[in-house]
């Protein structure tokens, strides 16, 4: 080594050995004097909010954070939310709830009324606090068109540095699936974090479909279609699994929404990757596994999302509309666009189903739209129902109150879902236990959690491909009355069985959260 370093120019020899070496300590201290400032003055703004609560210094009250930059998003996510949120208020009064969001356009009593219209939650606004942040913009895929992913965390991780900077909570939890979020709370706060994960940010999955170059929603026409943008693309895919593994590690307790998302989160909990550990002993990457922790369980904890079965599940289950009825955001993921075409294949198989007549049949697609992005999917969509001829026997219904949500349900006969790999499916649940019909993709929650045998009998439909879904639509549509309310009754006693608020309340206060909530200060 002494041979080595005598032939380096001075330079060159600061520059490569000794300046690396010198940054880690550097950015130690640098972090612990910062985080201290932060957390020092972080005593003034929490007083200040128990005082906006109407609470007084004496009053012991702990405080969880709730990091959902989307809460008034109103999709199956937020049912989770805020039901955990309620839950808490009725069974921990010493606690108040702080929830993270991006939603700077609605106050905290619309956001409140949004709920109870939603989802039929109430909650009491003296426990419950709104730290709103301005930049959520660097977490919408509009911003990133490229390099996506990496944008989306890295703009995650700044949006958890205003989080901290202006309150830090005494856990903190995530529950819209940013990972990346952890290492600053972790280094800023020095708080333990705790995470509910919907769908995993990255899976082996996703990188088999890269490696077999296979076209995908995640994974465009341009670079399936080149072997050397393939390989770029699998090698940044890997080194972002790297670093979501080393995120997730970082909790201490990770909930999980269906056996899908479990098996995925446990692999990546106990992954592995011998090369990229070998990149990270050298400075100055070796800072990044310096100022990682690994806290999380080698398994993660199934908890199934809540679903208010109980209004649903006094629907009459004869005799129903000839709907088919879709309920899901609009967005790329959701896969809509297979929806109407698997229709128009129904209506080509079945011409007296587009006639104005008893045996017409008609597609309502129910969902929010959150952004500009699915403003404009919106548009599309109906643009492609123009053009596929179905236009009149479509219907969009556009970020519908809960009372509109459940008026369609209460009518509908099926329950359309074509998302591949949905993590759990909170919507097909909700058709169930309506009485409703699920046709979904054979695959993810669907297919392993929800429709799944009761008493060994079917529950509901499976489908793959185009044809295949316009196959069960029409197998539906052409059952007799009794094997269709035999059906209809037992696929809501399965959902009503299995997938209530109390399993849900059972499950989270299950998870360990409590053990690891601070004592109040």
């Amino acid at each position: 080594m002494t041979n080595i370093i005598a032939f380096l120019p001075l330079g060159l020899f600061w520059l490569v050995l000794v300046q690396p070496l010198l940054f880690v300590p550097t950015l130690w201290i640098s972090l612990r004097v910062y985080s201290w400032l932060l957390r020092s003055s972080n005593l003034g703004r929490r007083t200040a909010l128990l005082t906006e609560l109407g609470y007084s210094d004496g009053d012991k009250k702990r405080i969880v954070g709730f990091f959902h930059p989307y809460c008034n998003a109103g999709g199956g996510g937020e049912r989770v939310l805020w039901t955990a949120i309620a839950a808490m208020q009725r069974t921990d009064p010493d606690i108040i709830s702080v929830v993270y969001s991006g939603d700077i356009d609605a106050t905290k009593d619309e956001i409140i009324s949004k709920v109870k219209a939603r989802f039929d939650i109430t909650l009491d606004p003296k426990s419950l606090h709104f730290v709103f942040l301005q930049s959520r913009r660097l977490v919408e895929d509009s911003t990133w068109p490229r390099f996506t992913l990496l944008g989306q965390s890295l703009g995650s991780m700044y949006l958890a540095w205003e989080s901290m900077s202006k309150l830090i909570p005494d856990l903190y939890i995530d529950t819209m699936g940013y990972a990346f979020t952890f290492h600053v709370v972790s280094q800023l706060g020095r708080i333990p974090i705790g995470a509910y994960v919907h769908y995993p940010t990255i899976s082996t999955d996703m990188l088999a479909r890269v490696k077999s170059r296979k076209k995908w929603h995640t994974n465009a026409d341009e670079i399936s279609s080149s072997a050397i943008l393939s390989h770029l693309k699998l090698l940044y895919y890997r080194l972002f699994m790297y670093y979501y593994v080393l995120s997730l590690r970082t909790s201490s307790f990770v909930m999980v929404n269906s056996s899908w998302t479990k098996n995925h989160v446990d692999s990546i909990l106990q992954y592995s990757d011998i090369l990229m550990d070998a990149l990270h002993m050298v400075p100055p990457l070796v800072a990044i596994k310096l100022f990682t922790s690994r806290n999380a369980p080698s398994t993660a904890r199934i908890v199934y999302p809540p679903c208010d079965t109980r209004e649903m599940a006094s629907f009459p289950l004869m005799p129903r509309h000839r709907i088919v009825l879709s309920v899901a955001q609009f967005r790329p993921e959701k896969d809509h666009r297979a929806q109407l075409i698997a229709f128009h294949r129904l209506l080509q198989l079945n011409p007296e189903y587009a006639r104005n007549n008893d045996d017409q049949v008609k597609l309502v697609l129910v969902g929010g739209s959150r952004n500009d992005g699915d403003a404009k999917r919106v548009v599309e969509l109906r643009n492609l129902a123009k053009e596929l001829g179905i236009e009149p026997h479509v219907e969009f219904v556009v970020n519908a109150t809960y009372p509109v949500v459940l008026h369609w349900l209460s009518k509908a006969s099926i329950g359309l879902s074509t998302m591949v790999d949905e993590h759990f499916g909170i919507n097909i649940v909700e058709f169930m236990a309506a009485g409703v019909i699920p046709v979904a993709h054979a695959s993810g929650g669907p297919l392993k959690d929800i429709i799944v045998p009761f008493n060994g009998e079917r529950t509901g439909f499976h489908a793959r491909t185009l044809e295949e879904f316009a196959d069960a639509m029409q197998t539906v549509l052409a059952l007799s009355p009794e094997e269709e309310m035999a059906l209809r009754w037992r696929a809501r006693a399965w959902a009503v069985q299995r997938f209530s608020e109390e399993e849900f309340e059972r499950g989270w206060n299950q998870s360990g959260w409590r053990a690891c909530l601070l004592p109040p200060s």
